[in-house]
């Protein structure tokens, strides 16, 4: 049964605003009690926070889709929806946020860092709210906005001081184990190992965690064995421990040539690994042979620059002088480490000539395509059944210029405009002549804009007649009988 998983695919929904309430306040002997639509309450977000006790991403492995819940929509009598509830998943200290196509979205490291992974969708405005002077009851309420959705990757990069890397069975468990108080598996078998493990060391004053590194084999790095599934476990680590066994029984292997493997597996996988400080740690020289072997290589891995250490895991012996060398190395490299500062809120305002939107003419689909984050969520707003919602959103529109941005883009009256991404987008006819004024509005859901002839819709009419007679009388010249 699995029960360590460090890179899954997620599947995350926000969720949706709910809708605006248009209600009117009835009461006897109050004909005039006007609008009394609620707001829709917002969707719940979906967070991801490190959570330092949880080690594995095992539960999104068995269950990848995760879905906050939604905004209550908004009733009568100003009654406001509830909101949604967001929805926490605590992930493990070291977790690396991705897309699909392998960008870093965020790199969460620290207990109670967080994440946005989906943002829910803003409520939709009652009527209450969108009553003004010119427009007293509006007969219409703002839909809520969908929530964000998408596929994220996490990974996870153990968070370690030190980092054991070497050939299985080469001893990386037996030294954990004995250093600190984990509990690996261990056995006289290679690939023991089959998940990262993960100790807490102290000496002296020093607290450090390690990790080792399991099924590091030549080729590891182009997906050989284990080693390219666990790589990326010492990514974070201030220290290389290569861990090499001095007892073999492969007539083929010696500790040299078991360290320049490592070493070019290390260089291919990158990372920045090859430049990490690194020393070396000769085990099983309790075995005979093991110290006669070790006192052969060891003049030659001082020579290279190596810090050379003689250990025994079963006997014990050479490992407070390890451990205490370590935690130096790491205290060293902690001071060296910048200190960090407080989060700064950084505030960007928007520049002068920036409106809020983009309006470019797509010639293979003959559409003006209008983008901007405000013409979009108050498309997807509104209600198109209803035609003073309609005429609400033409009026938001022309005061946000988008009219005036058509015009110097060429736009005629009777061309089709796009708002929205190229998936999910509104097409229209334009009608230039649609001006704001609540003198023109009817009974409630009504707007008489929309009732008039319109000379947009007939020029739009008689282009496509024009494209159809041209496509048949291409089809009658070349009909092949």
């Amino acid at each position: 049964m699995t029960t360590f998983v460090d890179r899954v695919e997620l599947h995350v929904a926000a969720g949706n605003g709910g809708h605006g309430c248009a209600s009117v306040h009835r009461e006897k002997f109050k004909p005039l009690g006007g609008p009394d639509g609620g707001n829709g309450g917002r969707g719940g977000d979906v967070i991801l926070v490190v959570e330092q006790a949880i080690t594995t991403l095992l539960d999104y492995h068995h269950s990848p889709h995760r879905k906050a819940t939604n905004g209550q929509p908004g009733a009568g009598d100003n009654r406001s929806g509830k909101d949604g509830q967001d929805l926490i998943l605590p992930v493990p200290d070291g977790t690396v946020v991705l897309d699909k196509e392998g960008n870093v979205l965020a790199d969460l490291v620290g207990q109670g860092t967080t994440y946005v992974a989906a943002e829910g969708g803003r409520g939709g405005l009652g009527n209450a709210a969108l009553s003004s002077a010119r427009r007293k009851a509006p007969g219409f309420a703002l839909l809520g906005v969908p929530g964000t959705t998408g596929d994220i990757v996490l990974e996870l990069k153990t968070v370690a001081d030190v980092a054991l890397v070497g050939f299985p069975s080469a001893g990386k468990s037996s030294l954990i184990s004995v250093l600190s108080s984990a509990k690996p598996k261990i056995a006289d078998y290679p690939f023991t190992t089959l998940v990262p493990n993960l100790g807490v060391v102290t000496a002296g004053s020093t607290v450090y965690t390690i990790a080792d590194v399991p099924g590091l084999i030549p080729g590891a790095s182009q997906g050989r064995g284990l080693g390219l599934e666990f790589l990326r476990h010492v990514e974070r680590c201030s220290v290389l421990v290569h861990v090499l066994d001095t007892a073999t029984l492969e007539s083929d292997r010696d500790p040299i040539a078991d360290l320049d493997l490592i070493e070019e597996e290390l260089k291919l996988y990158g990372g920045g690994l090859e430049k990490r400080p690194r020393l070396v740690v000769l085990n099983k020289v309790d075995i005979p042979d093991g110290q006669v072997l070790a006192d052969m290589v060891r003049p030659d891995l001082e020579a290279r620059g190596y810090k050379v250490f003689e250990v025994s895991a079963v006997a014990r012996t050479g490992l407070k002088e390890l451990s205490y060398f370590l935690a130096e190395g790491i205290a060293k490299a902690r001071a060296r480490k910048p200190k960090e500062e407080a989060t700064r809120i950084v505030i960007r305002p928007k520049a002068v000539d920036d409106a809020g939107f983009t309006v470019t003419y797509d010639e293979a689909e003959d559409v003006y395509l209008v983008r901007g984050e405000k013409p979009e969520r108050w498309v997807r707003q509104t209600d198109f059944n209803n035609d003073e919602a309609v005429g609400y959103l033409a009026d938001r529109l022309n005061r946000l210029g988008v009219e005036d941005a058509l015009k110097k883009a060429g736009a005629r009256a009777g061309d089709g405009v796009a708002i929205g991404s190229d998936e999910n987008s509104v097409v229209f006819d334009w009608e230039p002549t649609m001006m704001a004024g609540a003198e023109m509005l009817g009974r409630r859901g009504e707007d008489h804009r929309l009732d008039a002839p319109r000379p947009a819709t007939t020029r739009r009419k008689e282009k496509d007649a024009k494209r159809g007679d041209a496509a048949q009388q291409e089809y009658d010249e070349f009909k092949p009988f």
